[in-house]
């Protein structure tokens, strides 16, 4: 049975390659097709109607008519969507919401229709298939895999089924994979995270794990706790452990620390899921960036993040990016969602084809001094330093301290350690002259004396864990984002976790 289903995986990644290159090979003529038919569909839609989506024929007509928004000013057409209310955002009613947890409006409920659903499915299946296809490694589908997630316990509002992201995946499992597939459903239904991060370890400490998957994080967690229950390395413990995808953020910072926790060096995908869509996957072992999805109808504008917060901001099509500069991304979904925000920035990587990073959030950012860091600058100055030392990182966040008790304001960077650098104070000023050296405002702000070089402070073992559990947010996609532009993560480390 096992070369059975190795040949047929060759055969199916073989047919997924051909596939994916035919759009891949075909970018704009592939999300001009996207584009035509998300309006021809929507356009007997409430929305569709209020934007006279029977008048739209090109990019421009779309620009003209249709605002970029974000959660809150699409609320008022989401809210009659969850009051039950048909063809409102799309034809229809959705088939899920994916819930999540919002800043300024609580609970936010991202529709997925019939028509979107595939592609939260596709594309990770995608990512696998591409990775065999170049590998060649077809014994990961002969083993046990494991997807660390939410809960896929569903609850029900107007007679629509919502829930985490994760959760509403794991209902469409493959069949051919479900044998292969840990934690069992029971395990994976519990809702407390420390809890079933335990009873994961026990379920799979003897089970031949060649494929693990979820949140750096959160995954960093399980292995800690496989090492603490065993003694032995990640990679002792499954010895045909070859394979760890990922997504939600950069795993660079997170590389050394699970190298070590391994002990050996294994492959790695990325996957760029949300729950508004699928938007990219890793094709490529030896190539930066992550395929972008232009045919699982989603259509894409990209804004320059310079220029966001303008009062008339230009939108840009996939023919006009260029590499290396920082995109907000915009989308419209046959989920119903119509140039929407979704908080992230991007770069492209490449133009053919089109690859991207995820560089940050829009709203993740340190520009308390008119210096505009960004999250991609943060972690590439620690991965810089971390280069030339022994020492290794679990977590870090970064914040400005406007108010110092004494001396010049400062970026305040509080990192978890896994080997402490002996001088602490040299180590950060490796980490900021990297920093003055990828970002000019930051340079002239310290040349200028306007701030301070930046300040460590150390977060004991298991701090920033402490932290998310004392926000509520410990597990599932929940992740630590890499700076902010104001004190609320700070003042909750220094208040409520132990800092050296």
């Amino acid at each position: 049975m096992s070369l059975i289903k190795s040949f047929a995986a060759k055969l199916y990644a073989a047919r997924t390659y051909n596939k994916i290159n035919r759009w891949a090979s075909n970018p704009i003529e592939t999300q001009e097709r996207v584009f035509q038919s998300l309006i021809s569909d929507a356009s007997s839609t409430q929305f569709g109607r209020d934007h006279n989506f029977k008048s739209i024929s090109t990019y421009e007509d779309f620009v003209k008519q249709v605002p970029v928004r974000d959660y809150e000013a699409l609320k008022p057409y989401i809210e009659k969507v969850v009051g039950g209310e048909e063809d409102v955002l799309w034809k229809g009613r959705p088939l899920y919401f994916a819930k999540t947890s919002g800043t300024t409006s609580g609970a936010k409920y991202i529709p997925i229709t019939k028509e979107s659903m595939p592609s939260h499915i596709e594309a990770a299946k995608n990512a696998i298939l591409l990775y065999i296809y170049q590998t060649g490694n077809t014994k990961i589908v002969n083993r046990k895999m494991i997807f660390l997630q939410g809960s896929p316990v569903l609850e029900t509002k107007n007679g629509i089924q919502l829930g985490r992201l994760s959760g509403i995946v794991a209902h469409y499992v493959p069949k051919y994979l479900q044998k292969n597939r840990l934690p069992t459903w029971k395990t994976n239904c519990i809702e407390d995270w420390e809890t079933k991060v335990n009873t994961i370890v026990q379920e799979t400490l003897n089970e031949d794990m060649s494929v693990i998957a979820g949140i750096p994080s959160w995954v960093q967690m399980y292995f800690e706790k496989l090492i603490e229950e065993t003694g032995q390395k990640v990679g002792e413990i499954f010895k045909n452990f070859n394979l760890f995808i990922f997504g939600g953020v950069n795993y660079e910072p997170y590389r050394s620390k699970f190298e070590s926790l391994i002990g050996r060096k294994i492959d790695s995908v990325e996957l760029y899921p949300a729950s508004e869509g699928f938007f990219a996957f890793q094709d490529r072992q030896n190539k930066p960036g992550m395929l972008l999805q232009l045919d699982s109808g989603m259509f894409y504008e990209f804004i320059v993040a310079d220029t966001f917060f303008d009062a008339s901001p230009t939108r840009l099509t996939l023919k006009d990016v260029k590499i290396g500069v920082n995109y907000v991304i915009i989308i419209s979904t046959n989920a119903g969602l119509w140039a929407y925000n979704i908080g992230d920035t991007v770069q492209f990587t490449s133009l053919a084809p089109f690859r991207v990073i995820v560089s940050g959030r829009i709203k993740h950012f340190i520009s308390a001094f008119g210096e505009h860091v960004i999250a991609k600058e943060v972690e590439h100055a620690l991965l810089s330093a971390l280069k030339t030392t022994e020492v290794s990182v679990s977590e870090f966040t970064v914040a400005p301290q406007i108010e110092p008790l004494e001396g010049l304001p400062y970026h305040e960077w509080f990192i978890e350690f896994e080997k402490t650098p002996s001088d602490i104070e040299g180590f950060a000023t490796q980490i900021d002259a990297e920093m003055q050296l990828q970002n000019s405002y930051y340079f002239d702000l310290i040349q200028g004396k306007v701030l301070q070089p930046l300040k460590i402070t150390t977060v004991q073992k298991g701090g920033f864990q402490n932290y998310m559990k004392t926000i509520g947010k410990l597990g599932g996609q929940n992740k630590i984002p890499r700076l902010s532009n104001d004190r609320k993560i700070a003042d909750v480390l220094t208040e409520n976790v132990q800092v050296k």
